[in-house]
């Protein structure tokens, strides 16, 4: 039987360039793979064609040769083509690449030899500040406990100047990888663990590890409008890497502290200020107290109840990131006098016999409970 043409079996057309040839080879992977197909007997014999056909257009000699001569540029020795049915070897070398192109970055980044400097984990700081700080923004000096490189090997691991030398077993790729079935299995080398090299005289100080722990001094500037949640990055501050591997991030965690007047939601404050029944009752002015230190009059409308709020435009926390500023909620509770006199309580009593119409809300809350009364009565 007549073999597929090439680009029909992956899907392609002729004119398709190398990127368009992996991504269709690596849909043709995914769909035709055995452990996905196991009730498809067709599907490992599809699996190998289309391997069998990504072998050949992944090169450009011989993706050349089969475009001029098809599948005859593969017959008797031309160019050096796959073997017919595409065996294992020549499988685990297009999977692999398919394999190092899908998972590289999860397992150190490909195939690309060299050094493994791994990178140094990112750190965190939790800050605590007063709502003070966040209105303003403040500059801190924190002290991290963290790695730093070692300067006695400027963070290479080996002692005196001396060079690693390259691992014999991974020959510096940092990983090795096994044959199994179909499959090619890929893990970090045992030798070097990860790193592609080995270091013959360890550093001294650092005991070969490229870092030293240390503590260290980070003035950090806080902006104006932080919140609690807030994260600030302080890229390359984290944990040096290791044997000169790339230093990992700080985060610092922002917490703004209750305050002792101001409540708080989003760029909008909220003060509860008491007021005494009579400034309720007749009305009248008060000064309340702004976040930026100031103070500000409001007018209490006679009549005031429990609860009623009256804002202050302008006078809230700045946004984050310069976003205009929030608003200032004043609510009033009024406040019921203790420790009466005696004539102070024979005052409230006579006042009391003349307010039976100055308390709308009682009027109307004790009609509401004589006419429940009367339909439960019914």
């Amino acid at each position: 039987m007549s073999k597929r043409d090439y680009y029909e079996t992956l899907g392609v057309s002729k004119g398709a360039d190398a990127d368009e040839i992996k991504k269709a080879y690596r849909r043709k992977a995914k769909e035709l793979h055995p452990d996905r197909n196991a009730d498809n007997p067709e599907a490992e014999a599809q699996f190998k064609e289309a391997n069998e056909a990504y072998e050949v257009l992944k090169d450009a000699d011989k993706k050349a040769a089969y475009d001029r001569f098809g599948h005859a540029a593969f017959e008797g020795g031309i160019g050096g083509g796959p073997r017919p049915g595409g065996g294992q070897g020549d499988f685990a070398s297009a999977f692999s690449d398919v394999f190092d192109d899908l998972f590289g970055d999860f397992m150190g980044g490909g195939r690309s030899g060299g050094r493994r400097a791994a990178r140094g984990s990112d750190l965190r700081y939790n800050m605590r500040i007063d709502l003070e700080e966040a209105y303003e923004g403040a500059a801190k000096t924190i002290n991290v406990p963290t790695s730093v490189a070692c300067g006695a090997c400027n963070g290479t691991g080996a002692e005196g100047g001396t060079e690693p030398t390259t691992c014999p077993t991974c020959s510096g790729m940092g990983k090795v990888r096994a044959q199994q079935g179909f499959f090619t299995v890929e893990r970090t080398c045992p030798t070097c663990s990860g790193t592609g090299q080995i270091i013959q005289n360890p550093c001294r100080v650092c005991g070969g590890q490229g870092r030293v722990e240390k503590d260290r001094a980070l003035s950090v500037n806080i902006p104006a409008g932080v919140e609690t949640g807030t994260r600030i990055r302080l890229a390359g501050e984290g944990e040096a890497g290791m044997r000169g591997g790339p230093s990992g991030d700080l985060y610092i965690f922002i917490e703004v502290a209750d305050h002792a007047i101001f409540g708080r939601d989003s760029t909008d404050l909220y003060c509860r200020v008491p007021v005494s029944m009579t400034s309720a009752a007749m009305g009248g002015d008060i000064e309340v107290p702004t976040i930026d230190g100031g103070r500000s009059r409001v007018k209490i409308p006679a009549g005031s109840q429990s609860g009623r709020q009256m804002r202050l435009r302008g006078k809230g926390m700045p946004a984050l990131r310069g976003a205009g500023t929030g608003d200032m909620f004043i609510e009033l509770a009024v406040e019921t006098p203790v420790n009466l006199t005696s004539r102070q309580k024979e005052l409230l009593r006579e006042f009391e016999e003349l307010s039976e119409e100055n308390n709308p809300e009682s009027s109307s809350f004790l009609n509401s409970v004589r006419g429940f009364w009367e339909k439960m009565k019914g």
